[in-house]
């Protein structure tokens, strides 16, 4: 499913218009960007909780060259699926 059949999909579930599950699509996503941002957590309950995981540095190898490289430390998006998203699928 990609964004436009999960707005359809929002729009027919909810009865509103493909424009406003749009927005609210739009909305949910640019509030998890931002509490991401700002080291936040957002747990939504029975589907799951996004956060923030960090990276360590490492030594990586370019498959060009063979050269080894290193790579920085960053902070990375998580996803761990809740309870009632894991009962869903199985």
């Amino acid at each position: 499913m990609n964004k436009s059949e999960l707005i359809d999909a929002i729009a027919k579930n909810a009865d509103i218009s493909k424009a406003a599950a749009g927005k609210a699509l739009d909305a949910t996503i640019d509030s998890v960007k931002q509490a991401l941002k700002q080291d936040d957590t957002v747990t939504l309950v029975g589907f799951g909780t996004f956060y923030v995981g960090d990276r360590a540095a490492r030594t990586g190898r370019n498959p060009r060259t063979g050269k080894n490289i290193k790579i920085k430390a960053a902070k990375v998006p998580k996803f761990r699926a809740g309870k009632g998203l894991k009962d869903s699928v199985n």
